[in-house]
Parts: structure tokens; C-alpha cells; sequence
């Protein structure tokens, strides 16, 4: 292997589960920052139900406002169609999207079982496709689970062959 590729996820994942709010402009001054660092792949925004996860409820507002240089991919984790959406109305160059290992992480993050879930995505793969949008697909829980303990290496490996067959990166 001849390099590797980060793609920066803390402006969705580490800013999602935060107590307190965090400003738009804090968070497009971090999505910049990163970007002027160097980092070339941000999964800068997500846009899920507002009710769910409140503090990316302003995932459109930060898409708007930064800064994009050549060469850097901004992306923006979709969990169903009407995230996909509101994604490409607000500029995201790649969506993300994910699925679980196991059936508890699944129901309480996704409200769906795997098999529920993974056929929710199928869906908006196919619209990110038919409109020539990347889709970066990734597996959540992959050793423990805070629901199930230990995950099975088969598991994994079933959620991320389906997120391939659908065309996922």
C-alpha cells in the first residue's frame, strides 16, 4: 500500500452526542480548520431527525458556510431518503451511511432491525448512484457492542459485504 486515507469524521461524530449546543459558526470554523490542515475527506454535517440528535440540526447552515477548497470532499451522514435529500440540497460532494453489527445497536440507533436497516439504505445508494454521488458505507460496532458485548467477526463481515453489493466505498 502506497498511502492512506483518513476521512475526518469529528464534526458529525464527535459533535453529535455533545450536551451542551454548539454554535454553527464554531463548527464551520472546525470543518475550516481541518480542511486547512490538510485533511481532504470531512464528513462535516448529518442530517437525521433533529429530534434524534439534536445538535446536527443545523447541518445545512454549516454545509452553506464553509469554506471548499479544491481538492477536499465534504460529506454528510444519511440515514434514510429524506436525509439524502436535504444532503444534496445543501452541497454534500459524498454521503456516508451506516449500519450496525448487531441487532441492539441497530434498534436503538437506526429504529430498525440490521436486515430493516441495511434495506432502508439499499434505497438511498441507489438515488446517490443514480444521481453520481459517492456513498461511503461503514459498520458501527465492530468488536463490542454497549447493547450485545462482543461482536462476531461474521456479523461484521455480513453487514459490510451488503454495504459493497450495494455499491457503498
Amino acid at each position: 500500500m502506497d498511502s492512506v486515507e483518513v476521512v475526518e469524521v469529528g464534526p458529525r461524530d464527535g459533535l453529535q452526542s455533545e450536551t451542551r449546543a454548539i454554535p454553527a459558526a464554531r463548527k464551520v470554523a472546525l470543518v475550516d480548520a481541518l480542511s486547512a490542515c490538510g485533511f481532504r475527506r470531512i464528513e462535516a454535517a448529518s442530517f437525521v431527525s433533529p429530534r434524534r440528535v439534536p445538535q446536527m440540526a443545523d447541518g445545512a447552515e454549516v454545509m452553506a458556510r464553509i469554506a471548499r477548497p479544491r481538492g477536499t470532499a465534504f460529506m454528510a451522514l444519511v440515514p434514510n431518503l429524506r436525509g439524502y435529500a436535504a444532503a444534496r440540497a445543501a452541497g454534500a460532494d459524498w454521503v456516508a451511511v451506516f449500519a450496525a453489527a448487531t441487532e441492539g445497536f441497530s434498534r436503538a440507533n437506526l429504529n430498525a432491525s440490521v436486515g430493516a436497516a441495511l434495506d432502508r439504505l439499499a434505497e438511498v445508494v441507489q438515488a446517490a448512484r443514480a444521481d453520481a454521488v459517492p456513498v461511503r458505507g461503514y459498520v458501527s460496532v465492530v468488536t463490542d457492542c454497549p447493547y450485545e458485548g462482543p461482536v462476531a467477526p461474521q456479523a461484521v463481515a455480513a453487514v459490510a459485504g451488503r454495504l459493497l453489493e450495494m455499491g457503498c466505498a
